[in-house]
């Protein structure tokens, strides 16, 4: 067995398959831009959600739902931390144009079933002490929460090798296949790593090398990370429409602060730009004053994995036996437990559910 892609997505997988018995190889090529150590961390089916990714919806609570227990069992196999924080997301607007944003986005929540708290200005700076007086309406979604994904990943990484999985490192340029089916993969070296099946959790990159119509594409986000030492820091997630833009920022039990993103269609341009900088910490000061006096600490650049509708793409390929786990898009962190589950049962034991099955873009015909 094969996983390409040392991701959250890839490791999660290849440590489920060898917790079941399979020796597994993970191919992680280590290039500058994955998104698994770049990302904020929010688990967020409802503050993520847009009017044209409502199906994605039952996946993405399907996943939530799953993560206290699956961070749970990591920390109790690698006694590692992995950062996870149940507190609240709080969206909040700037301006009566971003009032309005937030008001559309209740009554999506609204009508898909999701609890949300909608509050004054007065009223949600009660529950954000840090937020700036301009702050004018908010929404608190209890269930939207953050974790810190460069300590689950480190933690995922230490269970894999735990359950016997053999990291390999290097870039496959090449799809073997044999008589129809995917029989391993060949390596920049032109090493052969043969495998009866490969899952393909190849990130940004996974539309490179298969050889049929795979629409993924790399968004860029920048991301910037703030230390605020003994300065104070808000207890939950605040994410704030801002004159039109967006930003977010996550705090973390260490005393730093997440910012982003960026959204960027540039290909795979790895350049922090002082542009998309300026625009994060400007917004960043509106919603939240403070955060001009904390440490700068780092800057960093993302390649988010998009499909063409932003949904994943999951489950049986048209080449039999590979099998597919991409465009994970901005819900790669969330929907990491639901993936592994869903691409584990399919390969151990060849089930499909229909919640997996939603996200197969490739009829029978095809495969």
């Amino acid at each position: 067995m094969v996983v390409v892609g040392g991701g959250l997505i890839g490791t999660a997988i290849a440590r489920g398959i060898a917790e079941r018995g399979a020796r597994v190889t993970l191919v992680d090529d280590g290039r500058a831009g994955t998104a698994s150590p770049v990302a904020a961390g929010m688990l967020a089916p409802a503050t993520e959600i847009a009017p044209t990714e409502i199906g994605l919806l039952q996946l993405n609570l399907a996943s939530l739902e799953r993560y206290p227990e699956f961070v749970e069992e990591l920390s109790g196999a690698t006694g590692l931390p992995v950062g996870l924080r149940r507190s609240a997301t709080v969206s909040v607007a700037a301006d009566t144009d971003d009032v309005a944003r937030l008001d559309d986005l209740a009554e999506i929540l609204a009508g898909c079933g999701l609890s949300a708290e909608r509050c004054t200005g007065r009223q949600v700076r009660r529950r954000v002490p840090l937020l700036a007086p301009r702050i004018r309406a908010g929404l608190v979604i209890e269930r939207d929460w953050s974790v810190d994904n460069r300590l689950l990943w480190a933690a995922l990484r230490v269970a894999a090798e735990g359950s016997g999985v053999v990291h390999h490192h290097g870039t496959v340029t090449e799809l073997v296949v044999e008589d129809g089916r995917c029989a391993g993969v060949v390596m920049a070296d032109h090493t052969r790593l043969p495998a009866d099946t490969v899952v393909w959790a190849a990130g940004a990159w996974a539309g490179e090398v298969v050889g049929f119509d795979l629409p993924i594409r790399p968004v860029k986000g920048q991301v910037v990370r703030l230390r605020a030492h003994d300065l104070p820091i808000p207890e939950v997630t605040v994410r704030a429409f801002v004159r039109g833009f967006e930003v977010y920022l996550v705090p973390r039990e260490s005393g730093e602060l997440v910012i982003g993103a960026t959204v960027e269609d540039r290909g795979f341009d790895t350049s922090a730009t002082a542009g998309g900088v300026h625009d994060l910490l400007r917004d960043a000061r509106t919603v939240l004053p403070i955060t001009a006096e904390y440490e700068f600490a780092e800057v960093s650049v993302g390649f988010r994995p998009a499909s063409a509708d932003h949904s994943p793409i999951l489950g049986p390929s048209p080449i039999d036996g590979l099998v597919l786990a991409v465009g994970h898009h901005r819900n790669g962190v969330l929907l990491t437990p639901i993936t592994a589950e869903l691409i584990t049962d399919l390969v151990v034991d060849g089930t499909w559910p229909q919640l997996g099955a939603s996200f197969n873009p490739y009829p029978e015909s095809e495969r």
